[in-house]
């Protein structure tokens, strides 16, 4: 276990942040490489794989009710010194992790044809997205276990073993990715099956490292029988901080999902156009995800350690290095964005929607840094709420305005990437009042327990 109630905090976040963006970047490559391979396919396989990949939203709703829950509970017992509540509350997670997996499974072979069929373009667009996601669920399923286990070594302040098994993955699915997609060297190309069997392939070797390390390696948390009995009071712990977060990914689900039923009427182009834009700024956004990702633990173990003046020093920290990291990336897509598109796509109409996207979408960098440090910040304290509320508020103000304008004359894209710059404008100064609210109400109770 790392102790992070002592020494430098900017040290702590970078020392956290630098393998969680590592790992974080490969898990996103998962899907970049995917959309190379099928970008050789057509503009139907782009827009069918891109509204498919819209699925890992809910998928990480998932994951993330587990893993914020668990790496909270955990980093919050570590700062406590109370080795036997983070066992506790490891075992629980992975019996949660099996549920996970079962209802991933079911429900997704289930509604999966019916999820395509709503939000594709045409036909050839539904039909790739259906056969993707039948050989990509078995991945998705497959996320929960080394979800519970990587968020318990989070929340002891260790993340380097994650990131290791992350960049191996992704390795194999560079690897798969040709053989399964265009068929090099067995000649036998499966098209976007192949991506998604590729996916999952990769994702199941994961598994199985961090079942290895765990069981050779780890020491602080393990797997014990005798704690791997349903535990209802330890379900709700976990739920009661992992469910918001999880809820602010299904709202990403939705407002994605709505952005490709607004668009849809402009036909694959701007669907694939789209798939690719969010794709990439997905990619961008991993710095900022990554410091966020380590102010959790590293104010968690904090608050468990009633220490206020180093929860509130973790945010000014992170706040501000993930402000320098998104100026840079602001910067960058001003410059040229469609030579951030040029390697997924040649075809004009789809670099032209996507370049249009970066660059007004760039805007709101800076902002989407701030609601990420504030996220981490309300995970570490225990109260996910008010991050769920920020998030939903943002859902509101970008759906009415966005199905009211697709229903005007001379509709255009652009004004769609306007409003959601607007709306993600609100929502970070929303999220920094609630986070002001909640340093008021819960500081100086922390404080008072020492």
């Amino acid at each position: 276990m790392q102790d992070l109630t002592q020494g430098s905090i900017p040290g702590h976040l970078l020392r956290m942040a630098t393998p969680i963006a590592a790992g974080m970047l490969f898990q996103m490559m998962y899907v970049l490489v995917d959309l190379y391979f099928v970008a050789r396919l057509g503009d139907a396989s782009i827009a069918g794989v891109g509204a498919a990949g819209n699925v890992q939203f809910v998928i990480m709703a998932l994951t993330q009710i587990l893993a914020v829950g668990t790496m909270a509970l955990i980093a919050q017992a570590a700062g406590r010194k109370d080795r036997d509540d983070a066992n506790v509350v490891f075992n629980q997670s992975l019996l949660l992790a099996l549920a996970c997996m079962v209802l991933v499974l079911v429900a997704g072979y289930a509604l999966a044809g019916a999820y395509m069929r709503m939000l594709g373009a045409n036909e050839a667009t539904t039909a790739a997205g259906i056969e993707y996601l039948h050989w990509f669920l078995p991945g998705l399923a497959l996320q929960f276990i080394p979800t519970a286990m990587g968020a318990a070594l989070r929340g002891t302040g260790i993340a380097k073993p994650t990131m290791l098994v992350q960049i191996f993955t992704v390795v194999l699915n560079i690897v798969l990715a040709p053989v399964l997609i265009a068929g090099w060297l067995t000649g036998h190309a499966m098209g976007v099956a192949g991506a998604g069997l590729a996916s999952s392939i990769a994702i199941g070797a994961g598994l199985v490292l961090m079942v290895w390390y765990f069981l050779r390696l780890e020491k602080y948390v393990r797997a014990d029988p005798a704690l791997l009995r349903i535990r209802p009071s330890v379900w709700k712990r976990i739920l009661a901080i992992g469910l918001p977060p999880g809820g602010e990914f299904a709202l990403m689900f939705v407002y994605m999902g709505l952005i490709y039923w607004v668009i849809r009427h402009f036909g694959a182009e701007a669907q694939a156009g789209y798939g690719i834009g969010s794709r990439i700024m997905q990619a961008i956004f991993l710095p900022a995800m990554a410091i966020a990702f380590a102010t959790a633990p590293v104010a968690g173990q904090n608050v468990g350690a009633r220490q206020p003046e180093r929860v509130v020093a973790t945010f000014r920290a992170a706040t501000l290095m993930s402000a320098a990291v998104m100026l840079v990336l602001t910067l960058l897509c001003q410059w040229k964005p469609e030579l951030l598109v040029r390697g997924f796509t040649q075809e004009e109409a789809v670099v032209r929607v996507a370049a249009e996207f970066l660059a007004v979408i760039s805007w709101n960098f800076i902002a989407s840094g701030l609601i990420f440090s504030c996220s981490g910040l309300f995970q570490a304290l225990g109260n996910t709420v008010p991050a769920l509320l920020s998030s939903a508020s943002r859902l509101v103000t970008f759906a009415v305005p966005a199905i009211w304008l697709s229903a005007q004359p001379g509709f255009e894209l652009r004004q769609l990437w306007w409003l959601s710059v607007a709306t993600l404008t609100l929502q970070a100064a929303l999220s920094l009042w609630l986070l002001h609210r909640q340093f008021r109400q819960r500081l100086p109770q922390l404080a008072l327990a020492v």
